[in-house]
Formats: C-alpha cells, structure tokens, sequence
C-alpha cells in the first residue's frame, strides 16, 4: 500500500519495483485505481501483467473495510501520512488469505 499527497512517477516505480521484489511469483494481474500514472510505470515494469483499472476490480480487499473502520472511528481518522501507512500495513497484514 502506497500513500502519497501526490502520485508522482517515481514515487509509483519505487514502490511497485519494491513490491514486485517481495513477490514469489510473477504478477499477471495488476489491480490499481485509475491514477495516470500507474499504466505507463506497470508497462515498463510488468509488460507482461495486464493492469486490471475496472471498477471493483478489487472487491475482495475492498470488501474487508468493516474491521478497518472500527479500528478509525476511534482515533478519528488518520491524520498524517505515517499513520495512514501504520495502520494500513497492519490492517493488510491481518487481511492475508
């Protein structure tokens, strides 16, 4: 998960090139949201996977917000980046199927 107040290029490239390293496979999917960015950065990294931008295409992890938005209420939504990128990291590490 990438939170960014921009979505530069690079900043993309950084983290899909830092993603694609943990993977222990070889991607041929790729699910994002419809940023301008992210086509031209997964075309030059993955050009085998195709970019899957459809609305709901990520339903499975889309779907799980339930459990995330008890965890907020409480703290009244994330103020600063580096708490955005905490819980996130902590709410997709419980999500793992």
């Amino acid at each position: 998960m990438l939170v960014s107040a921009r979505r530069a290029a690079e900043a993309a490239r950084r983290f899909f090139r830092r993603a694609l390293a943990t993977l222990k496979v070889r991607p041929t999917e790729m699910v994002t949201d419809a940023a301008s960015v992210y086509p031209a950065v997964l075309d030059e990294l993955v050009p085998w996977a195709w970019h899957h931008v459809e609305r709901h295409a990520d339903n499975r992890v889309e779907a799980d917000h339930s459990q995330l938005k008890q965890w907020l209420r409480p703290m009244r939504g994330l103020r600063t980046d580096r708490t955005a990128q905490t819980i996130i990291a902590g709410h997709t590490s419980s999500c793992r199927t």
